[in-house]
């Protein structure tokens, strides 16, 4: 009988109310009254009484909690109550000044007002006092509580009952289960022959009949409903919705049998047939419908037939085949479980222990069996299905998930050989601890992953394109923020209390305090969205400064980048500070801790802090700008970007050099274009020997004149440089409008030499040996 299932679903249907209460306290923390002192006292002497007697049961336990928990939330607000008007006595108190030391007397208006504020400050600091301790001894309480709710539900795993294998037991299990049985006919059957019965009026019967009707029809009919419309959806819809419409379509196969069966129930207790046993079957008749019809849904998710969705867990076909069908078996036994639960005795609390062994003995055993089953289909079949030696997209991602699953396989299998040992040894408990959460932690990661491809499904179809999807980061951070969502619920199908979630929430709420700083979500939250507000308005007055402002000036591309990127470090700075301070951190108690690690990182980041200051040094000086042409390091190239650590190069081949900051600050840089264009041209020529070297030199002067980018003012200067080893060398030097097309002009000036030179026949010499051979004499 798996009565642990039963308090993990009221445990997940019990989860959502505490969260919304925490969540509002959180977002209006001062709407909780403060508690009346004299009310707390007493409360809080029945819990410790309670505590050291060591009586009470667990749901009495629970409810003194939920008091306690009441009172803190109290001593939370009252604790930072008056906070503004502390704030405001405490500076009154500093502008007076330090109090004079022994011996100096103070004027009297200055004295009596000092006292009067540290009289008020006093009288505001009472009841923070008083809440802090209070609050201390609420946390102590509840914390005591939450230790002996835990020893408890440790020493029921650890203490050993009856074994299921005891044929003792037997007998007394079939006689409770045929006195149960023997009340389920005897209830409607009294109430049946009992003055004025139910069904005695017709329309009692009318809407009985109806509601039963309709509910056995959804029961059983849609699953093969909506395989038309499935089929429909994968035919003709384009393929990026194919996947979101298939399981919009699909979550009717659970929705609508689970609402049939919440119809069936409702014409059960509308008949007025239903005792105290009816009631509680009825009662959990919805709830194994939804756990039967989701175990099938979800099986034919991750375990689908059809290679088009097999997408989620990479298995062979004859494993996807199992997967599904222990999937459907696992459904079933926890859908019999829950029912099975419902029928105990409520007016005896439940069957006896040695009744509860044996009834819940084949299903731990029948669970444990597919469960191992299950983890060896996982364990042997995941990453098997791609073809061998063809490598798929995202290969990485695709081995990583295999081995994550395998690993879940192994788990489950081992989960699967120790249920069934434990619960003959007797410790039943331990085996419902053990079989039942591992079942549903598979069926949380299969919906998770479902989920996921989900995600993905609609990430295509919001983009309107089919491929990318699964490569895309945004579903990836989507999916990684469902799987925190779900660690609240995996804690509870583990064994978690509702308050144990509760209570953590309330530690981080309450925040962590260094020093005389608070560190807590709503510090954190205001430090992120003032830095967030900050930054966007440094980013616009950025953009201001760079598309509508500095253009309209004179300022050089150079001085432009400078100012732009010079207003980004003071706004960043300023909004880390403004975010600091309104967020409420207060780091001067930090700030000794801060000296010695600036030290440290001093030195260790030694390097990266002298290219910062000299990356600040290049925007002020501004010796190089974005634009220029440099050389340093023997790297020629134009400076494309000045950052904070480096500043990029682009060479002449169209690559980029990374130059650290304090290389240009430090370093020899040549710049070719600093501050203008104007560069000179050095263009070697030679000629023959017995060439006039007075008509060369006014050839290259014409040839140099002509060039529309060679200057005139100076004019181009023709130098014979001396005489060559095969030529006489000359040399044209000429000052260029744009030095950037030095090369160009260069190759020009070439062309057109030659061309003269040939018309003029002049000849261009090139380098002749002689070789002269003197035979050896002959050998003696």
């Amino acid at each position: 009988m798996p009565e642990p299932d039963g308090r993990v679903v009221r445990r997940l249907a019990s989860l959502l109310a505490p969260l919304l209460l925490a969540l509002a306290l959180l977002a209006h923390p001062a709407s909780a009254q403060a508690p009346e002192l004299d009310d707390w006292e007493r409360d809080a002497s029945r819990v410790e009484e309670a505590l050291a007697a060591g009586a009470a049961s667990d749901r009495a336990l629970e409810q003194l909690r939920a008091e306690i928990a009441a009172y803190r939330e109290g001593f939370l607000v009252q604790r930072d109550a008056n906070s503004g008007r502390l704030d405001t006595v405490e500076a009154q108190i500093e502008a007076l000044g330090p109090v004079p030391e022994e011996g100096v007397e103070e004027p009297q208006e200055t004295a009596d007002r000092r006292a009067e504020l540290e009289s008020q400050r006093e009288a505001l600091l009472a009841p923070r006092r008083a809440a802090s301790e209070a609050l201390s001894r609420a946390q102590g309480l509840i914390s005591e509580i939450d230790s002996v709710l835990r020893e408890r539900q440790a020493a029921q795993i650890r203490t050993a009952g009856p074994s299921p294998l005891d044929p003792a037991h037997w007998r007394q299990a079939a006689g409770d289960l045929a006195d149960t049985g023997r009340a389920l006919v005897r209830e409607p059957t009294e109430r049946l022959g009992a003055p004025g019965a139910p069904l005695e009026s017709a329309r009692t019967i009318l809407i009985v009949t109806t509601l039963g009707m309709v509910g056995l029809v959804l029961l059983v009919g849609p699953r093969r409903w909506l395989r038309r419309p499935i089929h429909w959806a994968e035919l003709r819809m384009p393929p990026r919705a194919q996947g979101a419409a298939v399981f919009a379509i699909s979550l009717g196969q659970v929705l609508l049998p689970v609402a049939g069966a919440a119809l069936v129930a409702g014409a059960g207790e509308v008949s007025g047939l239903a005792g105290p046993i009816w009631d509680n079957l009825l009662a959990a008749f919805p709830r194994a419908a939804l756990q039967l019809y989701g175990a099938l849904w979800l099986g034919s998710w991750l375990f689908s037939h059809s290679d088009r969705w097999a997408r989620a867990v990479e298995l062979p076909d004859r494993a996807r085949a199992e997967g599904r069908a222990y999937a459907a078996i696992l459904g079933a036994a926890f859908a019999a479980g829950v029912l099975l639960s419902a029928l105990a005795p409520p007016e005896a609390m439940g069957w006896p222990a040695e009744t509860r062994a044996v009834l819940n003995g084949p299903f731990i055993l029948l669970i444990s069996i597919i469960l191992f089953r299950m983890g060896r289909v996982l364990a042997r079949g995941a990453g098997t299905d791609a073809p061998a030696g063809e490598p798929a997209a995202g290969a990485e991602g695709s081995a990583f998930g295999a081995f994550v699953t395998k690993q879940i396989g192994h788990a489950a299998m081992a989960a699967g050989v120790a249920g069934p040992v434990l619960a003959a040894l007797g410790y039943d408990a331990a085996a419902s601890a053990l079989i039942y959460p591992a079942v549903l932690t598979l069926a949380l990661i299969g919906i998770l992953v479902v989920l996921q491809q989900f995600v993905r499904d609609l990430y295509a179809l919001a983009r309107q394109r089919d491929d990318g999807a699964d490569d895309a980061l945004l579903p990836v951070l989507i999916g990684f923020a469902l799987g925190i969502a779900s660690l609240p619920i995996l804690a509870l199908i583990w064994g978690a209390r509702v308050s144990d979630l509760t209570e953590l929430w309330t530690r981080i709420r309450q925040g962590v305090t260094i020093g005389e700083t608070v560190i807590s979500p709503a510090a954190i939250l205001a430090f992120a969205l003032l830095f967030a507000i900050g930054l966007m308005v440094t980013r616009l007055l950025q953009g201001a400064l760079r598309t509508q402002i500095l253009p309209r000036t004179k300022l050089d591309v150079g001085g432009r980048t400078a100012i732009v990127s010079g207003i980004g470090y003071v706004g960043i700075f300023l909004a880390g500070l403004i975010a600091i301070t309104g967020a409420g951190f207060d780091l001067t108690s930090l700030a000794f801790i801060f000296g010695a690690l600036s030290v440290g990182i001093g030195f260790g980041l030694q390097n990266v802090v002298s290219n910062f200051v000299s990356g600040i040094i290049l925007l002020i000086e501004r010796p190089i700008s974005e634009g220029d042409w440099i050389d340093v390091g023997g790297n020629q190239g134009y400076v494309r970007a000045i950052s904070v650590r480096s500043t990029r190069i682009e060479t002449f081949d169209r690559s980029d050099v990374i130059v650290p900051n304090a290389d240009l600050i430090a370093g020899t840089v040549t710049n070719f274009t600093r501050g203008n264009l104007v560069g000179r041209l050095i263009a070697p020529v030679g000629v023959a020997y017995g060439t006039d070297t007075r008509r060369v030199e006014g050839i290259l002067r014409e040839v140099a004149e002509a060039h529309p980018m060679v200057s005139l003012s100076p004019p181009p200067s023709i130098l014979f440089r001396g005489f060559g080893a095969s030529s006489l060398d000359f040399e044209i030097r000429a000052i260029l409008r744009d030095v950037n097309w030095v090369m160009s002009v260069h190759s020009d000036l070439n062309h057109a030499i030659a061309e003269r030179f040939a018309a003029e026949g002049i000849e261009i010499p090139f380098p002749q040996t002689d070789v002269w051979m003197r035979s050896a004499p002959p050998a003696t």
